[in-house]
């Protein structure tokens, strides 16, 4: 009874939680999605896959806002993952908990293609699973590979997870090949195979690129404290709980993401005496499967986004590798231990900090909102947004009493400029941001400026 309760909390939270954030949980690359699906059934570009637009779109053209059309899709993510679980009796604990933990917290309580990501990346646990526990070989291989198209046409970094595949059959050609398993997951391959790169020639048949890389711009001088930042990131993905966002180059962050590193260390030393007993149990092979999936998301996604113009390496980019390793973990766990208090009361408090933490600084999305809506008619003929109040610096300081220290944190959801540009693209997707205030025709640009927020 206490995990039906808590996927019931799990639900509430997560849809609650962007109300009371400033921005709504809207951000730069939530503005691009819903630039794209507001220009369907044009095709502009092809910088972002066209999955997340296509579901925003479908949704939006029966509510006609594309934040709500954004929160259903997150509903029924996240309700349609625990209702499986759930009636199909598929880990169900362990799906609870790992819901709870923060990669599931951050990637469906915003609006990113993450949402969907994870959501199909569940599914295809499921598939996977039933294919290495020998139920319906090929018809589970025909759904997993469904899901691997999917999860690629929502996030390019899908091929990570297809590489992935690849590499387990690779080494286990030899040893395993006369496996039940290994001819379904050389189907998955195959099919999936066809699906991905039918959309990688589609893109360049009709954009000239396979992903858009033409513009994404050069990558920027990768300097050491860069390095040593993503390579921290990726260290990250193995703690269930504590993300890494790293707010700057001082001294005090690059502290605490050591300090960090010391618990992921732990973390890891923690999670591996359950890993190694994986040996022991019917789905060994499954569970080096879903490893491989981790290692490889985040090692290639750690190269791409040295030679390539993205973010650094943060919860976010890493959501899918964190995922599996805790879903590998949790089921490792359950079979193992025969009390869940402690993953019980850590999951719960987590949960709890993790959701009074993300609203530290409660808002009104929707006050916000509707004072940008009431001003965004008069600024017909508008075709970009552009952030001009980026000098404008929203700082709180903090004070330690025990230590009688103080420190200053700059808020990224609370900046005045960034905030309008997030209302106004969620308002109007037809007005797109721009980076730089480069467009020659300065009639056709809309100011941050000339909005007033209270």
């Amino acid at each position: 009874m206490k995990y039906k309760i808590l996927a019931v909390l799990i639900i509430i939270i997560y849809f609650l939680q962007s109300f009371f954030l400033p921005t709504g949980g809207i951000g730069a690359d939530s503005l691009s999605y819903f630039g794209i699906a507001s220009d369907l059934p044009d095709l502009k570009t092809n910088l972002f896959p066209l999955g997340y637009p296509i579901l925003l779109e479908m949704c939006h053209f029966f509510i006609k806002d594309y934040f709500w059309a954004s929160k259903i899709l997150n509903f029924v993510f996240i309700t349609g993952i625990l209702s499986f679980s759930y009636y199909k009796r598929f880990y169900f604990r362990e799906t609870v908990l790992l819901l709870a933990g923060k990669t599931a917290f951050f990637v469906f309580c915003g609006v990113i293609s993450e949402g969907p990501f994870i959501f199909f990346l569940y599914f295809l646990f499921y598939f996977l699973h039933q294919i290495f526990s020998g139920n319906k070989l090929y018809a589970n291989a025909f759904w997993a590979s469904l899901m691997m198209i999917c999860m690629f046409t929502m996030r390019y970094s899908g091929i990570y997870i297809y590489l992935s595949v690849l590499i387990f059959l690779f080494f286990a050609f030899l040893k395993l090949r006369k496996e039940i398993f290994f001819k379904p997951l050389l189907l998955t391959v195959f099919l999936s195979g066809l699906g991905i790169g039918g959309y990688l020639l589609f893109n360049y048949l009709y954009f000239g690129s396979f992903t858009g890389e033409d513009l994404r711009g050069t990558a920027g001088e990768l300097l050491p404290m860069d390095i040593l930042r993503d390579l921290l990131g990726v260290s990250n993905v193995i703690d269930p709980y504590i993300g890494i966002k790293p707010a700057s180059y001082s001294m005090a962050s690059i502290g605490f993401q050591f300090l960090v590193l010391g618990i992921d260390i732990l973390m890891f030393r923690y999670f591996l005496t359950y890993y190694r007993k994986a040996k022991e149990t019917s789905l060994y092979y499954f569970h080096i499967l879903i490893w491989i999936m981790a290692g490889t998301y985040a090692i290639f996604l750690l190269i791409s986004g040295w030679l390539q113009n993205i973010e650094e390496m943060n919860t976010r980019m890493l959501a899918a590798a964190n995922f599996c390793l805790f879903f590998s973990f949790l089921i490792l766990y359950f079979q193992k231990e025969s009390s869940d208090k402690l993953i019980w009361r850590v999951g719960c408090f987590f949960l709890a900090f993790l959701s009074l933490y993300n609203i530290k600084n409660p808002d009104n999305y929707l006050k916000n909102k509707n004072q940008i809506l009431s001003q965004v008619s008069k600024f017909k003929g508008k075709k970009y947004i552009y952030n001009d109040e980026r000098a404008v610096k929203n700082i709180t300081m903090y004070h330690i009493p025990l230590i009688n220290k103080s420190f200053s944190y700059q808020h990224t959801n609370k900046q005045k400029g960034e905030l309008k540009q997030s209302l106004v693209g969620s308002i109007d997707p037809q007005i797109k941001w721009i980076k730089f205030d480069n467009v020659k025709n300065k009639s056709q640009v809309l100011y941050t400026s000339q909005l007033i927020l209270d």
